[in-house]
């Protein structure tokens, strides 16, 4: 879909050498050279120059690498929704998976269910947890997925979607490895005094806007700061190179080696569950039916 030599410039731009992008790659340092230099014919623009110290963009290398990524996504999630499409739609649920909404729970409620859908098979739909993307991908259910199994307390997402309310994952906090509480068993509020904590902005999910109102009431020596509206790897990120404390959950303990997640005494939690499209088919809509018999004893919530 894309012109793979782009991935060649990106890894060379971001490592400012092609003998590390070159070791990144696997290929040799000549090759690495090639593919820019036929990516520099192919454009008829001058991407980067060399020095002494290793390579630089020029300015139309930076405005081609600032796009660069965004063309490998797009291409990866045509492709990804291209192959969603082209298998037998009626034998077959599409399960979305990301590093912050993986497939695993769901995997779980199949087994308990899928010998009354034995002539189903499950494909695996990737999709990146992009803050600035995440509706778009909500409101591919019933398109590019039948199904996204992770947390919901979203207006947004609610609006976009159903959900089937499965259980709900304690609130912790994120800390990296050598924050002065990474030791601790379980935090007190007050050994967050004089910290910040990074959490999304108020008016989009009601369990963190009532933790936000609780501790500017009660616990003011707390700071707290905003994030995007929804979590991304950047979010973590963030919190391990600043120093600062991240809001979380206990499923995304995970999610980036350097932090440490810990549990907090106070009793915030939020949903999870299985959400699936607002006009959704006659199977999606059998399979959401059998696991609320079976799962949930017969619980009829959306």
């Amino acid at each position: 879909m894309y012109n793979p030599m782009l991935d060649t410039f990106i890894a060379a731009a971001d490592l400012g050498s092609f003998t590390k992008a070159a070791q990144k790659l696997y290929i040799s340092p000549t090759a690495v050279m090639k593919q820019i230099n036929a990516l520099e014919s192919h454009l008829d623009i001058k991407l980067t120059e060399r020095m002494s110290s290793g390579i630089k963009l020029t300015k139309a290398g930076e405005a081609i690498y600032s796009s660069a990524k965004f063309i490998i996504d797009y291409s990866g999630k045509a492709v990804a929704e291209a192959k969603a499409r082209s298998i037998d739609c009626d034998t077959t649920f599409c399960v979305g998976t990301s590093l912050l909404n993986p497939a695993k729970p769901f995997m779980d409620i199949w087994y308990r269910v899928n010998h009354e859908f034995t002539e189903y098979k499950l494909h695996l739909v990737p999709f990146e947890d992009n803050h600035e993307g995440i509706l778009s991908e909500i409101e591919m259910l019933g398109r590019k997925f039948d199904f996204l199994i992770g947390v919901c307390d979203s207006r947004a997402w609610l609006s976009r979607c159903n959900f089937l309310h499965l259980g709900r994952y304690k609130k912790m906090i994120a800390v990296s490895g050598e924050h002065r509480l990474a030791k601790k068993s379980i935090v007190y509020l007050n050994d967050l005094y004089g910290e910040t904590l990074m959490m999304v902005r108020q008016g989009d999910s009601g369990v963190n806007d009532l933790l936000r109102s609780d501790l500017e009431k009660n616990h003011p020596l707390i700071k707290i700061e905003d994030t995007p509206q929804f979590y991304d790897i950047s979010v973590f990120n963030r919190s391990a190179e600043t120093g600062k404390v991240l809001l979380t959950i206990e499923c995304w303990q995970d999610v980036h080696p350097a932090l440490v997640t810990i549990p907090v005494n106070w009793d915030y939690s939020i949903p999870y569950g299985l959400l699936y499209s607002l006009n959704a088919s006659c199977d999606v809509q059998r399979f959401v039916d059998t696991v609320k018999r079976v799962c949930l004893g017969g619980e009829n919530a959306n």
